[in-house]
């Protein structure tokens, strides 16, 4: 589910809340007039992945250049979303309960090119932060994408204290994503009891999440993110709407 709500909010990077079991993405196919029509569903093995992606996750990582060279090009974005739970399309359809009030989460994008002849042309890091939860997410795109478009990884923290707080410790990465071209996704997420209903081992897949950790990590400093993120939430919060300043006092 999580894949198709992402794409209902145009791919904002802050997720409202924690991972459900699958990802389901329903496609429609046209159809004669008059009847109903047929509806492919995709379910995305989130917790288990097979040996073939768990391999095919392994070599995405390995890829990630550990000393990028950028280019000049650049970009920093800052600002706050505000998500209405009444939007997310799968409670329209019903399937999934109504929410409660909108969700508020202020942002720090940053975007820099990759130069020469790396295999990615661009890493774009997001860090949000809402009453619940803060997440970070590292999304790699490729410059040739035969396969494999981009790969994401992403970590959160429950506990809200401040940006430099999070950015100081080692945070596990939570999720893995690929993005392939024609196919479906391949994720690895962490996954508990408490969300499937039945124990999890997931002990086999923590080199992969280790490699991940130790790559948000790296990419952490090559961005110069520790010092950038907690500057600009500062100028998020001090942009707030302040009242009119009074009329001045009358001359004597």
């Amino acid at each position: 589910m999580r894949d198709c709500y992402n794409a209902a909010v145009s791919q904002t990077f802050w997720i409202a809340g924690w991972l459900l079991l699958g990802g389901v993405c329903a496609m429609a196919q046209e159809a004669p007039a008059g009847k109903t029509p047929p509806v492919k569903v995709n379910v995305l093995n989130v917790c288990t992945p097979s040996p073939e992606e768990q391999q095919q996750i392994a070599a995405a990582i390995a890829f990630i250049p550990k000393r990028p060279s950028f280019s000049a090009d650049f970009e920093i974005d800052r600002g706050r979303s505000v998500l209405d739970p009444s939007s997310n399309p799968l409670m329209v359809a019903g399937t999934i309960a109504p929410g409660g009030d909108s969700a508020i989460a202020d942002f720090v994008r940053m975007r820099r090119d990759f130069g020469g002849a790396s295999p990615f042309t661009t890493v774009q890091y997001s860090f949000s932060r809402d009453a619940k939860q803060m997440v970070e997410t590292l999304v790699f795109r490729v410059r040739d994408p035969k396969d494999l478009l981009q790969l994401s990884l992403e970590d959160s923290a429950s506990a809200v204290t401040t940006a430099a707080a999070m950015l100081s410790s080692s945070t596990p990465v939570s999720r893995i994503k690929l993005e392939r071209f024609g196919k479906s996704s391949i994720v690895l997420a962490r996954c508990s009891s408490m969300e499937t209903g039945q124990p999890v081992d997931q002990s086999k897949y923590e080199p992969l999440f280790s490699s991940a950790t130790a790559a948000l990590s790296g990419y952490r400093d090559h961005l110069g993110v520790r010092a950038l993120v907690p500057e600009e939430l500062t100028r998020i919060s001090s942009g707030r709407m302040k009242p009119a300043a009074k009329a001045g006092a009358a001359k004597h």
